[in-house]
C-alpha cells in the first residue's frame, strides 16, 4: 500500500465495486437498528432506562473481545474475507431473533453473542480494504463512503417503512408513538436479511490471507506500537471522545423526537422526506458525513493528522451545543439549529474517527494492522461505549426533574467534555507535517514484505 498517489496504481473498478458494496452492506445493517434501539426497547418492550443502558453496553463487549481473538486470526491464522463471511451469515441469523424476543433477560443474551460477533468486523472490514487499496489517502475515502451510504439508505428506509405502514391515522400521539415503536421490530429483522446477504458475499472478495513471516503475538505487536506516540494520545483521547459519540446515539432519537411529534409546517415537510422514528432524520449526519469523507483525500495531503483530529473533537463540541441551547433559540432557527447539530456528525466521524483509523494504519507494521484497528474499535465500540453508556445513563437522571427531561443540561456535560479533549490534544499530540503522517513506520514495514504483500494481494496492489 502506497502513500505516494502520484507512483501508486489506480483503483481497480472491479476492486472499486467489491470494497464499497462491502462498505455499504457493513453499515447498512449497523444502521437498520442502532438508532432505534432506545425508542423500541423503551415505548414497545417497556424496558427501564437503566436496563436499556446495560443492552448498549453489552452490546460493546464484543468489541472489547475482538482484538484478541478476530485481529490475532485474521492476522496470523484465517484469511480475513472467509472470517467475516462466517460471522455475518451467523450475525444475521442472530440479530433477526431479536425482533421477538420479549423478556430482559433473553434480549440481554442475545444482544451479547450477537455483539461477540458483529463488532470484529467493524475492524476488520478496514483491515482488509487498507490491505488492497494502491493508496490509502486517495483511495480510501471513496471506499469507505459507501458504508455511509448504506446507513442512510436503511435510515430513510425504515423511517418511512413506519411512517406508512406503523402510523395509524387518527388516534392520539401517544398510540401513534405505540405502534411505531412495535413497527421498530422490522428493523432487526431487515438488518438480519442484509447480514446474511453480506456473508455470501464476503466470500467473493479479495484473498487476504494471514501475514506468516512473523511467529509472535499480533496483539503484542500492536501493543508495542500503541505505547509510543502519536497513538498513545490518540488511543488515551479516544476514550473520553466515545463516550461524548455515545450521548448522541443514546440521546439524540428521543430529543428529536419533541420535534418531530409536532408534525406540522417544516418539520412535516421533513417527516415526509426521511420518515419518522428519529432515525431518518439522524441521517443528515451521515449526509454531511459524504461530504467530509470525499474531501478527506484533499485534506489529508494538505494538512497534518493532528489538525483533522482537532477539528474534528471541536465538532463534537458544538454539536453538543447547538443541542443544548438550540431550542433557546427563536422559535423559527430552533430546528434549523437542532439539523445544523445533526449535520456536525460529518466533522465528528470523518476528522476524527476516520482519520484516527488512518493514523493506526499508518503507524503499525504490516502484520499487526488487523489487531491495531482491532484494539482502536476496542476504544470506539468497546470501552466508550461501555463507560458513556453508563454515564449518559447517569446524566440523565440528574438531569430528569418531575418526569421531564432538561436537555440543556444534558447536553451540555458531553460539550464541556470534548472542550477538555480538544486542549489535551492540542498539548499532548505530536506535531507532524501531511508528508510526515503519511509516511508511517507502516509503510516502512510494508515495503520490506512487498514480495509477500504482492502475493496475498492477488496482483491488485
Amino acid at each position: 500500500m502506497s502513500s505516494d498517489t502520484s507512483s501508486a496504481k489506480p483503483l481497480s473498478g472491479g476492486l472499486n465495486f467489491q470494497l464499497s458494496t462491502m462498505m455499504f452492506l457493513q453499515y447498512a445493517i449497523w444502521g437498520a437498528w442502532l438508532p432505534l434501539l432506545w425508542p423500541f426497547l423503551s415505548g414497545h418492550r417497556g424496558f427501564s432506562p437503566s436496563e436499556i443502558g446495560n443492552m448498549f453496553a453489552i452490546g460493546a463487549v464484543g468489541a472489547i473481545v475482538a482484538p484478541f481473538i478476530a485481529g490475532q486470526i485474521a492476522d496470523r491464522w484465517f484469511n480475513t474475507e472467509k472470517f467475516l463471511g462466517i460471522s455475518h451469515i451467523l450475525g444475521g441469523i442472530l440479530v433477526w431473533q431479536l425482533a421477538s424476543l420479549e423478556t430482559y433477560n433473553s434480549f440481554l443474551v442475545f444482544s451479547l453473542l450477537y455483539s461477540l460477533i458483529y463488532s470484529p468486523t467493524l475492524s476488520l472490514t478496514n483491515s482488509l480494504a487498507f490491505h488492497h487499496l494502491p493508496d490509502r489517502d486517495r483511495d480510501f475515502g471513496k471506499i469507505r463512503v459507501w458504508g455511509t451510504i448504506g446507513w442512510i439508505v436503511v435510515g430513510i428506509g425504515i423511517g418511512q417503512w413506519l411512517l406508512h405502514q406503523h402510523t395509524p391515522i387518527g388516534l392520539e400521539a401517544e398510540a401513534v408513538s405505540a405502534a411505531q415503536a412495535a413497527g421498530m421490530a422490522d428493523a432487526f429483522k431487515l438488518s438480519g436479511l442484509l447480514g446474511i446477504v453480506m456473508g455470501i458475499f464476503c466470500f467473493f472478495l479479495p484473498s487476504t490471507p494471514p501475514a506468516k513471516e512473523e511467529k509472535k503475538s499480533a496483539i503484542g505487536g500492536a501493543l508495542d506500537a500503541i505505547r509510543l506516540q502519536p497513538l498513545l494520545t490518540l488511543f488515551l483521547i479516544a476514550v473520553p471522545i466515545s463516550c461524548v459519540h455515545q450521548f448522541y446515539f443514546v440521546h439524540t432519537a428521543p430529543f428529536l423526537g419533541q420535534f418531530q411529534n409536532q408534525a406540522e409546517g417544516f418539520i412535516d415537510i421533513v417527516n415526509k422526506i426521511v420518515g419518522v422514528g428519529g432515525g431518518g432524520l439522524m441521517t443528515i449526519g451521515q449526509m454531511a458525513e459524504i461530504g467530509v469523507l470525499a474531501m478527506i483525500p484533499l485534506f489529508a495531503k494538505k494538512y497534518s493528522r493532528k489538525a483533522l483530529l482537532c477539528v474534528g473533537i471541536a465538532a463534537y463540541a458544538l454539536r453538543m451545543f447547538l443541542f443544548a441551547y438550540g431550542p433557546n433559540f427563536p422559535e423559527t432557527l430552533q430546528l434549523p439549529v437542532i439539523i445544523l447539530g445533526i449535520a456536525m456528525h460529518g466533522l465528528c466521524f470523518g476528522c476524527f474517527i476516520f482519520v484516527a483509523f488512518m493514523v493506526v494504519d499508518e503507524e503499525c507494521a504490516a502484520d499487526v494492522r488487523a489487531s491495531a484497528q482491532s484494539l482502536f474499535n476496542l476504544v470506539i465500540v468497546g470501552i466508550g461505549i461501555i463507560v458513556g453508556s453508563k454515564i449518559a445513563g447517569y446524566v440523565a437522571e440528574i438531569s430528569t426533574v418531575n418526569e421531564v427531561m432538561n436537555y440543556q443540561k444534558l447536553f451540555s456535560v458531553p460539550m464541556w467534555a470534548a472542550l477538555a479533549c480538544l486542549v489535551i490534544m492540542q498539548l499532548c499530540y505530536p506535531n507532524k507535517p501531511p508528508a510526515t503522517a503519511a509516511d508511517g513506520p507502516s509503510d516502512k514495514d510494508a515495503d520490506l514484505d512487498i514480495d509477500s504483500d504482492a502475493a496475498s494481494n492477488n496482483g491488485d496492489e
